[in-house]
């Protein structure tokens, strides 16, 4: 016998798919308007999220000096200026010794350029200086005839280099603020909201703040293990500038895929200047197989243990903060992620009905 659908239960089930469908479109509605708000005031937005990443970083040491009996602001005043002048060493880490050693990087890539040619001009490219010659005038023509787009990018570049500068500033005086008043943010936060979201809301705040914690020291430690196996592979080939090099690795692991991508090209062409072709090329498989394995395995694998998300989730995240928002998107996707999982966790939590206890007859 073939059974007929109802036509209460099919009534049913549209009504039901039709609200939860525009519960749904509300609910990204709603989505879509805070992103928007936040494009809107990004120039804020994004010194308070570099801020915060700061003061995570800078935390652990701020408590220990005010449970010691120092007092906030004397506290986060010290912790303040020792990071800048940390990050004033590694500055000078990294440019003294290139300094240093300028006038003889200068001739090395003068002769590191003229190897190119030599190797160009034989077999397999068979590639002569007349025809190197044609390809340097055209993009001196294309370069001339682009003046206007090329001025338009230096005054782009700069304004670019301008804005870091005052978010650098403001994220500076947002992270000292923070260290000696942060405290008593979640009281004064509870104390400003209405009936449960008193207690909802500084609590999902306490572990978002401990999941950026989290997601810090993880960063911190892939950049840790990438600069100890570049660093490692750099002075076993004999490569300058090895603890310049590596501390350029670590510092650059904090900004996604373009930071890897410029402290590989350093490298690379340090090694060419320095070692020749053959020790370059082997510096670029190394870097490739290190940024494979972190890419791949190291930074999944921290993250996923610090975040509590899975690592596939990690991947997937950071792909798609920068198809979306390039290179912010990837830096943000990860803590992003994972607070958007700690707001879903806290829901559920919330939600679920409690289990009975052992023993206890089900109704």
């Amino acid at each position: 016998m073939t059974a007929t659908l109802s036509t209460g239960k099919t009534r049913a089930a549209l009504r039901t798919s039709a609200r939860v469908s525009g519960e749904l479109l509300l609910v990204l509605v709603m989505l879509a308007v805070t992103l928007w708000l936040m494009g809107r005031m990004w120039s804020v937005v994004w010194p308070l999220v570099v801020g915060l990443l700061l003061t995570t970083l800078t935390w652990p040491p701020a408590r220990f000096l005010r449970r010691h009996g120092w007092k906030p602001a004397l506290a986060a005043s010290v912790v303040t200026v020792f990071f800048l002048l940390v990050a004033a060493g590694v500055i000078a880490l990294i440019a003294v010794p290139v300094a240093s050693q300028s006038g003889e990087l200068t001739d090395g890539v003068v002769e590191g350029v003229q190897r190119l040619r030599e190797w160009a001009a034989g077999p397999p490219l068979n590639i002569g200086d007349a025809q190197i010659n044609k390809a340097f005038d055209g993009a001196v023509a294309r370069a001339q005839d682009g003046l206007g787009s090329m001025v338009g990018a230096v005054v782009t570049g700069i304004g670019t280099v301008v804005n870091g500068v005052v978010t650098a500033v403001l994220a500076l005086f947002l992270m000292f603020f923070f260290l000696k008043d942060g405290p008593r943010f979640l009281p004064w936060l509870a104390r400003q909201l209405p009936g449960r979201l008193a207690t909802d809301v500084p609590a999902v705040a306490e572990r978002s703040w401990e999941t950026l914690g989290a997601f810090v020291r993880s960063q911190a430690a892939v950049g840790l293990l990438d600069a100890v196996l570049i660093g490692l592979g750099l002075w076993i080939l004999g490569v300058p500038l090895v603890l310049p090099l590596a501390v350029l690795t670590f510092v650059s692991a904090f900004v996604p895929i373009v930071g890897a991508l410029f402290a590989g090209f350093v490298a690379v062409l340090i090694a060419l200047v320095y070692n020749g072709l053959t020790d370059a090329l082997i510096v670029l498989a190394l870097i490739v197989v290190v940024q494979q394995l972190e890419g791949n395995v190291f930074q999944p694998m921290i993250q996923s243990r610090g975040l509590g998300l899975h690592a596939a989730v990690i991947l997937l995240a950071v792909t798609l903060g920068g198809s979306l928002a390039g290179i912010v998107g990837s830096l943000l996707a990860v803590p992003v992620a994972a607070l958007i999982a700690v707001v879903w966790n806290y829901v559920r939590e919330q939600l679920s009905e409690p289990e009975p206890a052992p023993g206890t007859p089900t109704p």
